[in-house]
Parts: structure tokens; C-alpha cells; sequence
């Protein structure tokens, strides 16, 4: 009777593994500080490395991984149909909807601007109004050489501006750790300019040691003060049903969670008025 009894036994976990089996999705990150923090003392403390468990929490059809990626390999996989990934952190670009499913936005976040350090004000200051930047008539009518990650959206508005220069004025950068690439290049004189996010860039200069008061941030002129993040993936049947899932997560965690994790990066004196303009972010919907 034993041996039948095992046979029985092994013939019924044979016929339940197959619905048991799970779909493995690929989460894909890059080291993005404030949203990923892979080394260091905050190392797991960015908003998304506390984001990604709540929303693994609660999607638990899946079998998840998480895998680093610099951003042009991310979007190289996001383009191919046959993967099951998403990224956390992307940006929405009519080139990138032609390929990925987005999500519902995620999360306000403060726009893209121009860092230079302030032995190179000077430089900028013809073109300078409000301490926005003109950034267009900055790169065109200057030798000036200007830092961006490859593949990286800064918004469409920046995107567009981008297009319009030619790629003489641009130094890009395509490792893994791109802007904190970028800001070593400048502050060797190799560039003048880099382009990157005030809360990241900020981050990146306390890591490598620098004082934050050589450094200057200025945003863009014709650029809206905030941006939205979403989570983007594969556009497959796989994908489209993973954002339906997550869209459902979403309006707990953008109002009581999302907010706060991403005010306490800011400087001191912009967080209370973030977390107040951040309670109108989706009103409209």
C-alpha cells in the first residue's frame, strides 16, 4: 500500500505544479538615487527601494526578481515583446509608448536642470532670467559641453530642446553609474555643464566627497516645475495586465506613502511646499 500511497502522492503534486507555476517579472532598476540606492549608508533607503516591496506585497501572481541595469540595456529589454519586465522609474516619451505600457503616474518629482560648478557661473550668467537657464541659446551659441546619460529621458520639453543642438555640444555617458561619471568629468574640466536632477546630483557630490556649496543648480527655462514618474512594462499581454494590477495599488501609495518617502531628499527649505503641491498631483483624475 505505501508505494501506491507515494504514487498517488507524487502523481497529484505532478498535476498541481503546472497551476502553480508563476510568471517571473523582471523589475529593472539602475542606481537612480533618491529612488535606488544600491551602496553606501542609505543603501535601500530610496523611495523606490521601499516602493518595490509594497507593490511585490500585494501582486503575488508573480514571481519576482529584481535586476540592475544601466538605462540604454533597460530599454533595450523593455522593447523586446518576448520579456516580462518593468521599470519603476521611467519617464513617459511618445518614442518609448510606441513600445512599453505605462502605468497611471507614480510620483511627482522636482524637473531636470543645469549643474555647474561655481567657478563656471560666470559663464552662464548673459543667459540666465529668474535663475532659469536658457538652455537652447546657452549650447548654441557657446562652446560649452554639456553632460547627459545616454538613453536617459529628462522630460519631453528637455527632450525636445535636446533635438534641436546639435550632438557636438553633448557628452554622453552610458556605464552604470553615469551622472556621478559625469560630475567627476566636470569637475576635471572636461565638461562644463551636466544635466541631471538636484536631488540626485546632490546625493552624488556629498558621496564623492565635494562640498555642495561649489556647485550650482539652475532649472530650465520653459520647463514645468514637476514631472511624473510610472511604472512601464513590457507591451504584452503580460505586461498590460501587470500595470491593470499595479494602477489599482497606486492611489494609496501616491497619496499616504510615495510623497513623504521623496520630500525628505529635498532641500529643507522646498519640502513643506512639495508635500502641499503634491496633494493636488492627481486631482484631475
Amino acid at each position: 500500500m505505501r508505494p501506491l500511497a507515494l504514487l498517488c502522492g507524487l502523481l497529484l503534486a505532478m498535476a498541481i505544479a503546472p497551476a502553480q507555476a508563476k510568471e517571473r517579472l523582471l523589475w529593472l532598476v539602475r542606481d537612480l538615487p533618491p529612488f535606488t540606492i544600491f551602496e553606501g549608508e542609505e543603501k535601500g533607503q530610496g523611495v523606490v527601494d521601499q516602493m518595490l516591496p509594497l507593490l511585490i506585497s500585494q501582486m503575488p501572481e508573480y514571481d519576482h526578481a529584481i535586476v540592475r541595469v544601466n538605462r540604454a540595456r533597460g530599454i533595450q529589454m523593455l522593447q523586446d515583446p518576448s520579456t516580462f519586465t518593468c521599470d519603476p522609474t521611467l519617464l513617459w516619451t511618445p518614442e518609448r509608448a510606441k513600445f512599453v505600457h505605462f502605468s497611471e503616474p507614480t510620483l511627482g518629482v522636482m524637473s531636470g536642470g543645469l549643474v555647474v560648478r561655481k567657478q563656471g557661473e560666470a559663464l552662464l550668467t548673459p543667459f540666465l532670467h529668474d535663475q532659469q537657464v536658457d538652455l537652447k541659446g546657452l549650447l548654441s551659441t557657446t562652446e560649452l559641453k554639456l553632460g547627459i546619460v545616454a538613453e536617459r529621458s529628462y522630460n519631453t520639453q528637455i527632450d525636445d530642446m535636446l533635438r534641436q543642438l546639435p550632438d557636438t555640444v553633448f557628452s554622453r555617458h552610458y556605464g552604470n553609474d553615469a551622472t556621478a561619471s559625469l560630475l567627476q568629468m566636470q569637475r576635471l574640466g572636461r565638461l562644463q555643464l551636466v544635466l541631471g536632477y538636484w536631488p540626485e546630483v546632490r546625493y552624488l557630490i556629498q558621496q564623492q566627497g565635494e562640498t555642495l556649496a561649489d556647485y550650482q543648480f539652475h532649472p530650465i527655462q520653459g520647463v514645468n516645475r514637476y514631472q511624473f514618474l510610472h511604472v512601464g512594462c513590457t507591451n504584452s499581454p503580460l505586461g498590460r495586465e501587470a500595470v491593470a494590477h499595479i494602477d489599482q495599488l497606486l492611489p494609496a501609495l501616491r497619496q499616504g506613502t510615495l510623497p513623504a518617502l521623496y520630500a525628505r531628499w529635498l532641500d529643507a527649505d522646498l519640502q513643506a511646499d512639495y508635500l502641499e503641491q503634491s496633494k493636488h498631483f492627481f486631482e484631475a483624475q
